[in-house]
């Protein structure tokens, strides 16, 4: 691989047939930094948080005010009674709830991947998506899947260049992430509200306070203990978001707010990994995730992922501490990061250090045929085909980024024939020997130029390029 190809595949989404790299790779990429649009137009069209939250809040309403009156589902059945039948109208409102919040998923998917295709600074788009796998929450869970795409668009797209510190901030308070984790519905278990006499249940739930900890800041096995995740779900009770579930629909905010509520929190210190933090609401939470911001063990973390995406398994030691240096150093400042990964040479060998991910795959693929918009049901499909349905990675840790996961020989055919229907689909012919060159300047092998010259069609040799090692790896 030349310089200018690793720049235009490691570090950004692949070539476009407009694009070409100036004669200072590391330049290139590094100037990217300061073309990043936060909100380009397909984003800023797409469903935000409050649209998303502001349905399923409004779901809920429907629903609480048509059940009125019905017996709970769980309720138990009195002997020799017939329960009433459900009331259409109840089937109706579910039916459109289920479709909007479809429709909607496809929506943000759409805009995902057309600003992928489309953007100025690849390499920080790159750097999005790593982010959103990173603070992982998966579109499986149904409310989640209206929020997925907002959770990307409002809570990454805007700190991708800040502080990792208010990035990580902005995660944990979004809708999406209290609901995929449960913390939505955490309650202290001295609190005030666990204190009243009722019938439901409340109980504390640990679920995010050990995601926090294992796989967003500090690492597993760094030190920590059951008790330490214990004490840090106990500070962060109370934190919640408005209107997205039956218990939330009356604490204040638009829907999908965060809001602190006090009645939920578990007063008292609380001491997490040897410090005590005494009561202050909402702030011993957030002091807590400064402190596990700025913890060696966190810059490892980071930096073990970030050159494990950059440099391949297992990511290099050296590489790592220089990171991990870099992000200390400059108090979790990110550009500080990127730029330490771009000064690397470590990113820079000449050879492949990472195989595509379908979704890498797909959009470099897309990218290489031209494409600058694509219909959102297209993208759905052509993801769920190759293995990985986007915001779907069905656990907190996201997909992994790991090389075997993803080059298994039924995944490697599932690419090639969605390579050869884009070549068959194509409008015009394309030159693919041509189109080789723009694609990976300087790197294209000797095996990969003879198989393009024989090609029978221009179909077949687009069909074969998009495939052949160069496009596969990175």
């Amino acid at each position: 691989m030349t310089a200018a190809s690793i720049a235009l595949d490691r570090f950004g989404l692949g070539g476009r047939p407009d694009i070409s790299v100036p004669g200072d790779p590391r330049g290139w990429v590094s100037a990217q930094l300061g073309r990043y649009v936060v909100r380009p137009p397909v984003i800023a069209a797409a469903p935000t948080t409050v649209s998303e939250a502001s349905a399923v809040a409004g779901y809920l309403t429907q629903r609480r005010e048509t059940m009125a009156g019905r017996p709970r589902k769980n309720a138990p059945r009195q002997p020799g009674v017939t329960p009433p039948p459900i009331d259409p109208a109840v089937i109706e409102l579910r039916k459109d709830y289920v479709r909007g919040i479809r429709d909607g998923y496809a929506l943000a998917v759409g805009a995902r991947t057309t600003a992928a295709l489309v953007t100025p600074a690849p390499f920080v788009e790159r750097l999005v998506h790593f982010w959103s796998n990173h603070f992982a929450v998966s579109a499986d869970k149904r409310p989640i899947r209206a929020l997925a795409g907002p959770f990307e668009f409002d809570a990454i797209r805007p700190h991708v260049l800040g502080n990792f510190r208010d990035l990580l901030g902005a995660v944990e308070r979004h809708p999406a992430m209290l609901l995929f984790l449960d913390q939505a519905v955490s309650v202290g278990p001295n609190s005030a509200m666990a204190a009243r006499k009722t019938s439901k249940k409340f109980g504390l739930n640990e679920n995010l306070a050990r995601e926090i900890i294992e796989l967003h800041t500090l690492g597993v096995r760094t030190g920590y203990s059951q008790a330490d995740v214990t004490e840090f779900a106990r500070a962060l009770t109370g934190w919640t978001a408005a209107g997205i579930t039956q218990r939330t629909g009356g604490v204040g905010g638009k829907p999908g707010d965060f809001v602190f509520v006090e009645r939920f929190h578990e007063p008292g210190a609380r001491k997490i990994l040897g410090k005590t933090y005494r009561e202050g609401g909402e702030a011993q939470g957030q002091a807590v995730l400064d402190d596990l911001a700025r913890n060696p063990a966190t810059a490892t973390h980071i930096a073990t992922k970030l050159a494990r995406h950059f440099a391949g398994d297992p990511p290099p030691p050296a590489m790592v501490a220089r990171l991990a240096v870099a992000f200390t150093k400059s108090d979790g400042d990110l550009p500080s990061v990127y730029r330490a990964i771009i000064a690397s040479p470590e990113a820079w060998v000449d050879r492949p250090v990472r195989f595509r991910t379908p979704w890498d795959w797909s959009v470099a693929t897309l990218r290489a045929i031209g494409m600058t918009t694509i219909e959102p049901d297209a993208a759905i499909g052509l993801m769920n085909q190759l293995g990985q349905p986007v915001w779907r990675p069905g656990q907190p840790a996201g997909f992994d980024d790991i090389d075997a996961t993803w080059a298994g020989p039924d995944a490697v055919m599932r690419r090639v024939e969605a390579a050869e229907r884009f070549a068959s689909r194509s409008a015009t012919p394309i030159d693919a020997r041509k189109l080789a060159e723009v694609l990976h300047p300087g790197a294209l092998s000797a095996v990969t130029t003879q198989a393009l010259a024989r090609a029978e069609s221009p179909a077949q040799a687009l069909a074969l390029l998009l495939v052949a090692p160069e496009a596969m790896r990175r």
